[in-house]
């Protein structure tokens, strides 16, 4: 749960004109509280009442009491950001949802949102939440709607005493996020009350678990719209070392773009997701939503239907004599040769191979998945990788000597000997260079790359980048 002090309203209390006989301090003394907001005070007790995050003392209304029984943490914020921030706050602090809400009996769907009672007769309605941990470590833990305590409000001289925690429960497994959150061990929470909880800016593991989990709570108390720009902003912080994260775990990071609707890492994570699809399924199915799995299938079909494509230009790439007719064994065999033994190879290369008749006991890494998704994320199954040709594209975009070297062609031509000869070995290699810049040429749609990753410094990818996530695309413009 995030919330955002009121900066205006804080310093229109730091801006208030003082009386005439100190006008020549008042732009200098404002100044300096306003970036010092934490100045110690010497010769006795001289606390005041302060008004900013998270103890809005003079302007808030809503007060929410975290505990996990052996920590307490108190907010004072305001109604209209809160509201703002979120569709829970919003319908929960609504006049509509307080008058619904009375005399009506505790449910189960009154855990997550619940009545408002009525309000006492003060000038200013008054709020108060606490953290309902629920009756089973099972239970999803939730705030809480409950009868507002004036006296917390009264903006007295002296700080309110804390109210002891209303279930002294043990601390709870760090098995779910849910319960991490609220137990102040997802975030790092400095040691001042005043500082709002922060993201890892280091650490991009560490700040993957955090902006997940807080992307998380921002989903269950409908502030997505808040909260994912914020978890956008700071992981694109980390640039390439964010490039590199989504190369390692992309599921894990469509998922999380997805849901923190950033164009760039859910366009990121697309392009690794569809190159090594089906890998990543299992841990996509029935973990999101339904738009994403139907987006993925459509660019893997797009990226199949180019390879076919793109194969069949392959095997009909031909040579040609010095008169302009078309090798054939017949006018030139051992041109016909060099064509021959293209194709045999692309054949090879392009073909799944043959199911073995014995059972493999191997279990197949699962290298795609984040070490995080132990807490969610599903395991990948003991299945053998899928057959990929993007590593055999990528040899042909390449060229040269990739495939089909000096050794592979003189190994072959030795396989006739009335051919072979050291003249002919140069004579063969040339045209099997003549058929590899044409293949170069053919499989250029398919070398196209749109990731951010720099694969030059990653020593290439298996698989194909060429997919393109258009701007009508993204699920969430539907």
């Amino acid at each position: 749960m995030v919330s955002y002090p009121d900066s205006q309203g804080a310093e229109r209390s730091l801006a208030i004109r003082p009386p005439p006989s100190v006008t020549s301090h008042s732009s200098r003394a404002s100044t300096v509280r306003r970036h010092r907001p934490h100045r110690s005070h010497f010769g006795g007790s001289s606390y005041q009442p302060q008004n900013e995050f998270p103890v809005f003392t003079h302007t808030g209304d809503v007060e929410i009491i975290i505990s996990n029984g052996r920590k307490e943490q108190r907010y004072l914020l305001h109604k209209l950001i809160l509201a703002q921030c979120s569709g829970f706050f919003e319908a929960g602090l609504s006049d509509e949802w307080a008058t619904a809400g009375e005399g009506a009996s505790q449910t189960q769907n009154s855990a997550a949102l619940a009545r408002i009672p009525s309000s006492a007769s003060t000038d200013k309605k008054r709020w108060r939440y606490e953290l309902d941990w629920g009756k089973s470590d099972d239970d999803v833990p939730m705030l809480i709607q409950k009868k507002a305590q004036p006296s917390l409000f009264a903006g007295d001289s002296s700080p309110p005493a804390l109210p002891p925690p209303t279930r002294n429960k043990p601390v709870a497994p760090q098995s779910g996020f849910f319960r991490s959150m609220a137990n102040f061990s997802s975030l790092h929470v400095a040691s001042t009350p005043e500082t709002p909880p922060t993201l890892d800016p280091i650490n991009i593991a560490n700040a993957y678990v955090e902006c997940k989990s807080l992307l998380q709570l921002g989903d269950m108390y409908d502030a997505l719209e808040v909260i994912g720009p914020r978890v956008d902003h700071h992981l694109l912080r980390f640039q390439g070392r964010l490039w590199k994260q989504i190369a390692k775990y992309p599921p894990s990071y469509l998922k999380l773009g997805y849901m923190a609707r950033s164009k760039a890492i859910f366009s990121e994570a697309m392009v690794h997701v569809v190159g090594q699809w089906p890998m990543g399924a299992s841990q996509l199915r029935g973990q999101t939503s339904e738009a994403v799995i139907e987006l993925i299938e459509d660019k893997v079909d797009e990226m199949e239907e180019m390879k076919a494509r793109v194969e069949g230009k392959l095997f009909r790439i031909t040579l040609s004599t010095s008169r302009g007719e078309r090798v054939t064994p017949s006018n030139n065999m051992l041109e016909w040769l060099s064509m021959s033994l293209f194709r045999q190879w692309l054949a090879e290369n392009t073909t799944p191979p043959p199911t073995p008749i014995l059972k493999s006991s191997t279990r197949a890494p699962s290298s795609s998945r984040h070490p995080s998704s132990r807490h969610s994320d599903a395991g990948a199954g003991a299945a053998p990788p899928p057959f990929n040709t993007g590593r055999v594209f990528r040899l042909l975009g390449t060229g040269g000597s990739s495939y089909l070297n000096h050794d592979e062609c003189k190994r072959f031509l030795r396989l006739c000997p009335e051919q072979y000869n050291r003249e002919n070995l140069k004579r063969f290699e040339r045209r099997m260079d003549e058929i590899k810049e044409r293949a170069k040429d053919v499989v250029k749609p398919l070398m196209r790359n749109f990731l951010e990753l720099d694969l030059g410094s990653n020593g290439g990818l298996p698989y194909l980048t060429c997919t393109r996530v258009e701007v009508q695309d993204f699920p969430w413009d539907e």
